[in-house]
Formats: structure tokens, sequence, C-alpha cells
């Protein structure tokens, strides 16, 4: 039970005071915002800038409606992006809320359960099994605890901690077996222990602290679409002055040169890809929300897409973080399936582990038998005989009945369970080198014996006083998840090299890195050994070894920023606070969210609310995905104002009136915009996905291929308006009809640009690739199209008159057979994709 004894502590006044000298137990939080930073980091953004900025222009030329179009478009952009930072923030923050630890405190004398953060240094605290260390603390003499420091250490293993007996508080922590943790759990013992450090002074809380220097990244997708976005705004406004001066000098009416120039302002302003980048990556976020990963940074998104090396810690996230009894080894184990050794040895070991237990092992040990009254029904517990660091071995006496004689069942270290059975030096010789042999394989190994002892006789005083009986060795080990050999089979295809960073033996990461099959190269470097190498080894040992044991905080990191100097784009994963730093350094930080740290999760950008490894694989699918969509609509967007711009310049060159209006590019903006936010967002991943190597850094967006074959493409689409317009006229058709087939044509090859620019298919065939959305923008467009075309009275709002329907059929015809025809161009002008080598 607890210990409840009295102790002093402090009184609550001192506790006060020195609560508001040092500040309450919390971890620095230096990435917590508020929704104005959010809003500012939002606004502040030059392409939302750029799209503000045009509205007001065009409200002071007195474009009310179009200045309003602008406007609505930009507070949605702002409105959806806020609500996704707000989301993730209060999801992290329920995150927050669920793992506050609770605290008992000896305060004016009596035990009182108090918030962690009302700890200060100097507190009595009181532990027990399954308790969370609330701050750094020592233990007092006497008291000894056993603690999970997987979270600190990345050691998987329950490690020892004894109470001084010379109570020196001064000597240092960091070699003190006395001091334990914030953060640790109590796997094993009850103990007072003395707070010695609390908040951003524990060993937990300074790591936060130097999160302060690390700072994310821009990612590459989002300094593309500046420049892209720059680009696109100069050729805009150079355009526009451009129609307007040749249109008033030419024709000397300098208000139809200025209807004309906004018209070309309006057809050019870039407006689209700040739409394209932020609604996809808000939705990508937001679907990925629905498969348990959430996203604290949307970008990242769109950066996992191009990760070449994924950092990945061991405990938590490769395996399960709990031990399973993977080996047992009875006495007379000769080779042969000895089933009745196997089952009397798993007999005795449950019956020496406690029923209401936290150790990993003796849960371990109940799970592989089907729980803790399977066979000790009808038994009750006469004596325990507890570890101790005298003797390293844990010792239960049971009565059965009526029986004559007590069964005594023990279970320990090899070493000390051979010496209570006072093993032959031959057997003893023997029984070490299996326990070497189960080592190797990365197995905590324990021994276990057995004895009996009168019932009419007192018990000894220690475990010695029994005459044991060896029954044999039981190895454990923190299982692989299953999903992760599948998840890092498929990140290899892909071309992403997985490096594991574990704080434990490396016979356990070697065993574990093969289990996973992680690696050809079986070399595994040691945390000491790479530290002490200057730089170009270090990066040489970054480059050629996969596997790395007993590694400490500064190590992941210097590993992360030696990858990122060789050109490499790293996600790292982790859980605990070891791993925050790291986390913080890469391109993208991955945290565990069920049971990872706050800071942890305040360094990272991605949450994996399963804890599942093969949820970031799953998100680097959908990240390849989005950049491919991403891609094809920027490819898009330029060549469907090829057309637009051409017919709003065909007047100027044919010396005819003005064909486009605001009106008619507002009505172009309906599809344009859907076909951006929705049916490219909404594009199936291609099949070869995971299939093909990471894109390359330095790759973008649009390159000289993509711009070629885009503009290619747009050229096509305006010849057949111009085609269409030119035919309208040699018929005699009116000038109101001409103009309405033309823009018939214009709306009928931005469908076959959308169809085009959806995949790398053929016309035809990409129309029997399924996607609701564009069928839904299709037909819906199309409709309203006949509507604004066909009908006198919505037709006179945008100065047409109805052509005739055999005339209106043709010009939505034609251009998609000049599309099909000259796909074989656009084939031949697909850009080669930028492929590099993967990183290993």
């Amino acid at each position: 039970m607890t210990d409840t004894t009295p102790a002093p502590g402090l009184s609550t006044a001192d506790a006060a005071a020195r609560l508001r000298r040092d500040g309450p137990n919390l971890l620095p939080q230096p990435d917590r915002r508020r929704w104005p930073r959010m809003l500012l980091d939002v606004v502040r953004e030059p392409m939302l800038l750029l799209l503000a900025a045009a509205a007001v222009l065009y409200l002071l030329l007195g474009d009310a409606r179009d200045a309003a179009i602008l406007g609505a478009s930009v507070l949605a952009v702002v409105a959806l992006t806020l609500y996704q930072e707000l989301r993730s923030e209060r999801a992290l923050q329920a995150l927050r809320d669920l793992g506050s630890p609770r605290a008992r405190v000896f305060r004016d004398g009596a035990l009182q359960v108090l918030a962690a953060h009302e700890l200060v240094v100097g507190d009595a605290i009181s532990l027990a099994e399954g308790d969370r260390v609330p701050a750094d603390a020592r233990l007092s003499a006497g008291h000894t605890l056993e603690l999970d420091e997987s979270l600190l250490t990345g050691e998987s293993l329950p490690v020892r901690r004894d109470g001084d007996d010379d109570g020196d508080d001064d000597r240092d922590r960091d070699a003190d077996t006395a001091t334990i943790r914030a953060g640790t759990l109590v796997v094993s013992g009850h103990a007072r222990a003395d707070v010695v450090a609390t908040g951003a002074r524990s060993e937990m809380g300074r790591i936060g602290v130097s999160l302060r220097t690390l700072h994310a990244e821009r990612t590459p997708l989002q300094r593309e679409m500046r420049r892209v976005v720059a680009l696109f705004a100069g050729v805009g406004i150079a355009s526009c002055l451009l129609v307007f001066a040749l249109y008033g000098l030419l024709r000397g009416d300098w208000l139809q040169a200025l209807l004309a120039g906004i018209t070309l302002a309006m057809s050019n302003i870039p407006e689209e890809f700040p739409v394209v980048l932020t609604v996809f990556l808000a939705l990508g976020a937001w679907r990925m929300a629905r498969h348990r990963v959430l996203v604290r940074r949307p970008p990242a998104i769109e950066a996992l897409g191009a990760v070449t090396v994924l950092c990945t810690d061991k405990t938590g996230t490769l395996t399960e973080n709990r031990m399973a009894l993977l080996e047992t080894r009875p006495d007379d184990d000769d080779g042969s399936d000895n089933r009745a050794a196997t089952r009397a040895l798993q007999v005795v070991a449950r019956l020496a582990s406690a029923a209401d237990t936290h150790d990993p092992m003796d849960r371990a040990i109940l799970e592989a038998g089907g729980g803790p009254d399977v066979d000790n029904a009808g038994l009750r517990c006469m004596r325990r005989y507890p570890l101790s660091p005298a003797l390293t071995a844990y010792t239960v006496a049971w009565r059965s009945g009526d029986a004559d004689a007590l069964r005594i069942a023990c279970k320990g270290a090899p070493e000390t369970v051979a010496a209570l059975c006072a093993l032959a030096p031959e057997a003893r010789a023997r029984v070490l080198a299996q326990v070497a042999t189960m080592a190797q394989r990365g197995l905590r190994v324990i021994a276990v014996a057995e004895a009996g002892w009168p019932s009419d006789a007192p018990l000894p005083d220690d475990p010695h006083g029994f005459d044991f009986r060896w029954r044999g060795l039981l190895g454990f080990a923190d299982p692989l998840r299953a999903a992760v050999p599948a998840a890092v089979a498929e990140a290899r295809a892909a071309g992403v090299r997985v490096v594991m960073l574990t704080g434990d033996h490396p016979e356990t990461a070697r065993s574990i890195a093969a289990q996973a099959g992680l690696s050809d190269r079986p070399r595994v470097a040691l945390g000491d050994d790479i530290g002490a190498l200057d730089d170009a080894a270090f990066a040489d040992a970054a480059r050629d070894i996969d596997v790395f044991a007993r590694v400490r905080p500064e190590h992941k990191l210097r590993l992360v920023e030696a990858l990122k100097a060789r050109g490499a784009v790293v996600a790292m994963t982790g859980d605990g606070v070891n791993d925050a730093p790291a986390l913080m350094a890469a391109h993208v930080g991955v945290a565990m969210g069920a049971r990872g740290t706050d800071v942890a999760r305040e360094a990272s950008a991605i949450v994996l609310l399963d804890d599942d490894f093969a949820s970031i694989v799953r998100a680097v699918r959908m990240g390849r995905s989005l950049y491919d969509n991403i891609r094809r609509a920027a490819r898009y967007i330029i060549a469907v104002h090829l057309p637009i711009t051409g017919l709003a310049l065909l007047p100027l060159l044919l010396d005819a009136p003005l064909i486009l209006l605001p009106l008619h590019i507002v009505f172009l903006e309906m599809i344009v915009d859907p076909a951006c936010s929705f049916v490219f967002e909404r594009e199936p991943a291609d099949a070869d996905v995971m299939h093909r190597p990471p894109r390359a850094p330095q790759a973008r967006l649009i390159d000289v291929g993509a711009f070629t074959g885009s503009i290619a493409r747009g050229l096509v689409a305006f010849a057949a308006v111009l085609a269409t317009y030119l035919l309208a006229g040699r018929a005699g058709l009116p000038a109101a009809q001409q103009g309405a087939l033309a823009f018939s044509a214009l709306v009928a090859a931005n469908l076959g640009l959308i169809v085009l620019h959806r995949s790398g298919d053929r016309l035809w065939q990409a129309l029997r690739r399924p996607n609701p959305a564009f069928t839904l923008v299709a037909a819906v467009t199309l409709a309203l199209l006949a509507v604004v075309v066909l009908l006198p009275a919505p037709a006179a709002w945008f100065r047409f008159e109805p052509p005739p329907p055999a005339a209106a059929l043709a010009s939505i015809a034609l251009p998609w057979l000049l599309l099909a025809a000259t796909d074989g161009l656009f084939r031949r002008l697909r850009p080669v994709q930028n492929l590099r080598r993967t990183h290993r």
C-alpha cells in the first residue's frame, strides 16, 4: 500500500511562497498559439495580401461586385485556415488536459492530493505502482522503486532507483541512482521522495526550454508557390497596363480601354494559386484527421511527400512499449517439444508474480498464461519476499487448503536464482551460456525456481532458507507492432530510408531492426561511439548506418542535422521528451499522441493519435498524392488562362467589340475555382505513388517541361475558341451570337483542360477515371452555360443573343475534338519527373 506515514513536509504558507518564487510545475510551452496570432500569421501571407489589394483596387474603380467576390474569397480562405488551426490546437489542448497529472504530497504533516502544477521544491511526495512521477525528486533513505524511463531515455526496460543513506543533495543528479525524473512511471514499489526540481528546471523541462532555439522551416512548396504567384502577378499587371494603353491609343475610347484592362486583370489575377495551396492543405489535414492523424501545421503534409529519410524511435513507435513472453527454456529441455516441462515452468512463474502489478514482466507472464487466477485458484499467499539490492529475486510462499507442504515460487536474475538453487559449476555454466545466447537476440532473461516447505514449520527470514529446484528460463522482449514490417517495406519501396534511433541495448535494436525488415545493413552504431566522431566521420556514419543504439538526445539532434546537411528531407517520429529537439529540427516532426509527452507534441508538425507507425507511411502516401494534385491544378491554372486572356485580347487584335466583360470572368471563375479546389483535390492517387523515389528537393512545382506543356494545351484551347469565333463570323452570324459561340467554346475548352490535367491518360481514357466532383462541376457548368447562351433574358445580361442550337453544339464539340487530336503532342511535352537517387 501507499506510504502514508506522517511526515512534516512543507507548510501551506511555505509552499505558497515557493510557488510564487519558482512558478508552477509546468513544462514550457513556447509554441502555444492563440487565435489572434494564428490570424496574424494567415493574413500576412503575401498571396492573401495580393488578393486583398486586388479587391480594394476594384472597389476604388467602382466595381463593387468583383471587389466583393475577391473579398469574399479572401475571407473564405482566412476562415478555413483559421478553423483548421484552431481545431488542431483544441485537439492538442484536450490531449494535455487528459494527461494532466495529480500528486500525493505531504503538507502540514498530512497526506494530500494536489494538482501536480502546485508542487514546489522541498515538497515530500508519496509514490506507488502506476504513478507518474510529477517532478524531479530524490528518494528517501531506504526506499526503492522500479521506473519506466522510456519517455526520457528510450530504454524500454524498468530501471531500479534506490534511496540515499547519506542524503547528499549536492552531487550530480545525472549520476545519482536516488534521483527520479519527472514524467517517468513507477512500475514497482512504494516510496517517499523529496522534490528537487520543478517545471523548466526539471530534466523534462530543460529539454522543453531548448526547443525555443529551434524554428520550423517553410516547406519547399510554400516557397515555390510564392514565386509562381509573384511571377503571375507581375505578368498580369504588365499585360493589364499594356492592353489599357494600346486600346486607348488605337481606338481613343479610354473608358472601354479601362474596361478591357480591368477584364484582363481579372482574368490574370493569380487568385487560384493561394486557393489551391491553402484549400488542398486544409482539406488534406481534414482527411488525415479522419484517419487519426492530427496535423498541427498543414504544410507539413506536402513536405511528407518529399521525405527521403524517416528517423524513428523504437520504444512505443516501432514496438508496443510492453513486455511479452517470447521464449521459455525449461530445465530438462533437450531440444524436443517438452510441453509438460514448459507448462510447469510457466505455472511456477505465474505463482511468483503479483496479480495486481504494473511490472511489465509480471504482466507478460500473466497474459501468456491466461490471467492471474489460472493456477493459483484455491491457494492462499502465506508470505512474499520482495526484491532487494542484496537479493534480486522475488519469492512467494503459497498454501493449498490442508496440504502438508507449502509451495514456494521464485523468479529473478539468472545469477541470483542459480545461486539460490546451488547449481553445480557445470550446470551454472550451461545456464549462463543460455542466458547469453538469449540476450544476444535482444531478450530480457529471468530464471524461475521452485521449492517445498512443511506447512507446520515457520518460514525462514529470507529465501536462502529454501531448497530450490531450478525450473528454467523465460525470455521477454518489447514486441514489434504487427503493422510495422509492412509499413517499413512500403516506405522502402517508395525510396524512403528508415533509420532507427533508440536508447536501448544494441542487440535489442539489431533484433527489432531485423524483425521490421528495416535495413539490409546489419551494423549497429552506439551513441557514445558516434558522439566522439568529428563532423565528417559523423556525416559518413549518418549516411551508412541505419540502426543506432544507446542514443542520447544530443545524438538524435545531431543525426537529423547531419542528414539535412547532406540534402535529405528528414521526418522524425517519436513520443518521448528525448525526441523533442530532433522533432523540431526535422523537416517533418511526427509525435505519438496517446503516450507522447506535451513537449514532443508541441515540437511536432503532425501527431499520430493512434500511435501507429503505419499511419506515418499512409501520411507519406497522402503527401505525395497531394503534391501531385497541386501540381496538376497549377498546370491547369496556367493552361486555362491562355484562352481566357486570348479571348480578352481578341477584340483588340480584330478591331471588334469586347467579348469578355467582368461578368463573363465571374462565370468562368465558377468553373476554375471549383475545379482547383475540389476536382483536383479529390483526384485519386496514382497506382505507382509509393513505387517511385521521392521528388528532388530542388524540383520546381512548375518546371520548364510542365510550363511548356501547359502553354501548349492552352494555345490549342485558344485556337479552338478563335476558330469558333471566325467560323461564326464567316457564317454571317451577328456579333452578339459570335460572342455567345466563342464563350461557349471557351467554357468547353475549360472543361477539356480539366480532364487533360487530371491525369496522364488520354482525353477519352481520362473521362473514364472516376471523379464525382468533376462530374458535378461539368454538369452544373453546362446547365448554366445553356441558360446564359440559349435563353434570351439571361443572354442579354451577358450581351449575347441565342445562336442556332446546331452552332451551339458545334462550339462545344470543336474544342474537345481539337484537344483530343493534339493529345499526342501534349504527351510528348509532358514533363519528365525529376527523380533522384534515394538517400541511403
